[in-house]
């Protein structure tokens, strides 16, 4: 299956994030954020498809089942989900796997935290996608800010000005020259 925010980060988007289509503030959060973004910004929503895909989303949709299978990030937070929030993300060397924080061996403490700056974080939330042993993430994977080509041209274009020696002909006639005939 074609997971588009790995293409996404793999291609060095700078905002990259996911929403689905009934977490209606969640929705209007992600849009606004990813509108103010100044780059390039991705946004992934999951919306269902009474044609093509009813009923894909709905373990995330449930009212029953999404506390179970959906993993809400928020930047500087743990990553817990679960009804009472007592499954996490534990990194397992490089490999996520859920923990359960109800058996004594883990604590919030052994808990993965998201951090948007991190790209490694988003890229090892980003294969999450497609696995059901792990929640699906929802929220702002990637947000750092970069320069953008937009700006860099015109710091080209600027500092060509501020190294400009002469007029076009001085330029054009300093140097070694030839003629032609």
């Amino acid at each position: 299956p074609f997971n588009p925010v790995s293409l996404a980060i793999g291609a060095r988007g700078s905002f990259i994030a996911r929403t689905i289509d009934k977490e209606i503030k969640h929705m209007q959060e992600m849009i606004r954020r990813s509108y103010a973004h100044h780059g390039t910004s991705f946004l992934e929503v999951y919306q269902n498809c009474v044609i093509f895909n009813d009923g894909a989303f709905a373990d995330l949709t449930n009212r029953e089942t999404k506390k179970e299978h959906v993993l809400w990030l928020e930047d500087g937070q743990p990553m817990l989900f679960g009804a009472n929030k007592t499954k996490g993300i534990y990194l397992d060397g490089n490999t996520p796997v859920v923990i359960d924080l109800e058996n004594d061996k883990w604590s919030v403490d052994d808990v993965l935290v998201h951090d948007e700056k991190d790209f490694i974080i988003a890229s090892i939330l980003s294969h999450f996608t497609f696995q059901p042993e792990l929640p699906a993430p929802m929220g702002v994977f990637y947000a750092v800010d970069a320069p953008v080509y937009e700006d860099l041209h015109m710091d080209q274009i600027e500092q060509a000005k501020a190294n400009r020696q002469g007029t076009m002909a001085d330029i054009l006639s300093a140097g070694d020259t030839w003629t032609v005939e």
